[in-house]
């Protein structure tokens, strides 16, 4: 059996971080673990330091439970160098390479609205992007169905 991934993120804001990448991936809030019915229940469990907060920490999960789930928790330092790991965003693959590129650019867009800026673009192929904190990641075409 493969293993499963989860997927965490460095954030100076873990909330905002969250919107946008509920935004991005179409992801929900994770519910809290059982038996735990809120996360700030499941947080107040570990007897953390009066310095920390629920809202230090986003957990999403991919409502189909198909994806990998995604934390994103607050650290004290902000992001200093390129990731070495980063995201793809795929959107459909289907039609024409002029129609994968127009859903290309229109996804960028989208997530330009919601807080994203566009780095770098490769025509045809794929642009390069970073979220509110400046985590990279790419919106490219997904393979043919």
């Amino acid at each position: 059996m493969a293993a499963r991934i989860d997927l965490t993120l460095d954030a100076v804001h873990a909330p905002t971080l969250a919107v946008f990448w509920k935004t991005a991936l179409g992801y929900v809030d994770e519910p809290a673990p059982a038996p735990f019915a809120t996360r700030a229940e499941w947080h107040a469990s570990f007897e953390l330091g009066e310095d920390d907060s629920v809202d230090d920490g986003a957990w999403l999960c991919d409502p189909d439970g198909d994806g990998p789930r995604l934390a994103i928790l607050k650290v004290p330092e902000g992001k200093t160098a390129k990731n070495r790991l980063h995201l793809d965003i795929r959107v459909s693959g289907d039609g024409t390479p002029a129609e994968r590129w127009a859903r290309i650019e229109a996804e960028a867009t989208r997530l330009g609205a919601a807080g994203g800026s566009v780095l770098g673009v490769f025509d045809g192929h794929h642009v390069v992007m970073a979220d509110p904190e400046g985590n990279e990641f790419c919106v490219a075409a997904g393979p043919a169905a």
